[in-house]
């Protein structure tokens, strides 16, 4: 099993969109569907499907069903809605620190 280190911040949050930079979905762009800080990784919407197979029970019929597996989240980029994926700065903005565009310098906030 990998060693788990614990990340202090993360950056990337749930809804936001994502560029993949490696790996075998590299280029693909996708929604954040869950972070999980403690382990490093991302579920991105359409990256890192996996085949699952399915036991039949009272609920379900059964079968091989397709999920998104997490990606770590160094292979993944934030994508500015005008600059397409950058780096992410951090400014004190009124009374909120928010996250900031390196290129162009606009709020990446919702």
């Amino acid at each position: 099993m990998a060693t788990v280190t614990e990340h202090k911040r993360v950056d990337i949050r749930r809804n936001d969109t994502v560029k993949v930079l490696s790996g075998r979905d590299k280029g693909k762009q996708g929604r954040v569907l869950r972070v999980f800080p403690n382990t490093g990784r991302v579920l991105v919407e359409h990256v890192m499907i996996v085949h699952k197979h399915l036991r039949p029970s009272q609920k379900s019929k059964g079968g091989i069903a397709e999920q998104e597996s997490p990606i770590s989240l160094s292979k993944v980029q934030l994508v500015c809605a005008t600059c397409g994926p950058v780096r992410i700065g951090h400014e004190v903005r009124g009374e909120r620190k928010v996250r900031v565009c390196k290129k162009c310098g606009t709020t990446l906030e919702k």
